[in-house]
């Protein structure tokens, strides 16, 4: 590990500033930042420990309903809210973690902005896994990588557990900086970005700039919200592919509906074909069936990682059927 400077603040302020000067990383839960120091893949200047900014941290309820997190809230703060029990994914995606470790120290922001696990890039061939402009992962080893939006040069999957979920709830983020007095709220879907060189990164965040925090739209009394992740039965504790979903269901009949696949494209994937399979069908096992058949239908697998689609396939349907109360089989 290179040598770096080390600074703590305790202000939203102090914190820009010191981020706003040279090469600077944010260090926050340091689940991965740490990781990725160690092996050079990141070697910033300067690292920030933001722990301590009280502002970024915490789950409380805005006048509109909406249910505000700090970015450097824990899961385990976020199991621990009963202000979360009417978002339901995201306390399935809190549990699905088995790591206490990782309940206890990672946050929401660190996993918003986590880096791919895409093996290529952790072993130093860089984001898009090239080398000679050749890319490593499509004529490699490329189980765990994308199955769509993968026919650029990105070809890795966004690592974040909790994207899917918050997009589904319509999620905005705060973002700061590079200035201590500019901040903007924006879709959490418009953070990310499939990049076509190196040094575009996986979101839109400029040197300075970091995710404060996240507002989830209000559930009303007819939204439901449901989480499922596909998960190896050994080795490390990642989906290997996973999908979120909310419903507006009344009368009988799915008004509204969003479905967002994790794990399985270089961003959160949003799609829009499984929402409008859904929206003005009654919620049974048959409806969910075809929501989770179009959800994949414009899948492109890699030559070794077909399995995957199947795999999504599940997990939106598994993510719906808990939506509306079954966790497991069809519809009683």
């Amino acid at each position: 590990m290179k040598n770096f400077e080390f600074a703590r603040p305790t202000t939203e302020g102090e914190a820009l500033e010191l981020l706003a000067e040279g090469d600077a990383a944010v260090l926050a839960g340091g689940t991965d930042l740490v990781t990725l120091m160690k092996r050079e893949l990141v070697t910033p200047e300067r690292v920030v420990d933001v722990k301590e900014v009280e502002a970024w941290r915490g789950v409380a309820v805005d006048a509109e309903g909406g249910l505000v997190i700090g970015a450097l809230t824990t899961l385990e703060d976020l199991l621990d809210s009963s202000l979360t029990i009417d978002h339901a994914s995201l306390r399935d995606v809190a549990d699905a973690v088995h790591a206490i470790q990782l309940q206890q120290t990672g946050t929401l922001g660190g996993d918003l902005c986590h880096l791919p696990n895409c093996w290529y890039f952790r072993n130093g061939e860089g984001l898009l896994g090239q080398r000679n402009g050749e890319s490593l992962v499509a004529a490699g080893d490329n189980r765990y990588h994308a199955i769509l939006g993968n026919a650029g040069p990105a070809k890795f999957v966004s690592a974040s557990r909790f994207a899917p979920a918050a997009i589904a709830w319509n999620a905005t983020v705060r973002v700061a900086g590079p200035n201590a007095d500019q901040s903007e709220w924006m879709p959490l879907e418009y953070l990310y970005r499939t990049p076509n060189v190196e040094k575009q990164g996986v979101t839109i965040l400029e040197p300075g700039q970091l995710v404060t925090h996240v507002r989830l739209a209000p559930r009303t009394g007819t939204t439901t919200s449901a989480a499922y992740e596909v998960l190896a039965t050994t080795g490390l504790d990642w989906p290997l592919a996973a999908a979120a979903c909310t419903l507006d269901v009344s009368g009988g009949v799915i008004r509204a509906a969003n479905v967002v696949l994790g794990q399985v494209a270089p961003t959160p994937w949003v799609s829009r074909e499984a929402a409008a399979a859904l929206v003005g069908q009654s919620p049974n096992e048959a409806t969910f069936e075809r929501a989770a058949d179009a959800a994949v239908a414009v899948a492109t697998p890699l030559s070794k990682n077909e399995y995957k689609v199947q795999l999504a396939r599940t997990a939106v349907k598994r993510a719906l059927l808990r939506a509306v109360g079954e966790n497991e089989g069809g519809l009683r």
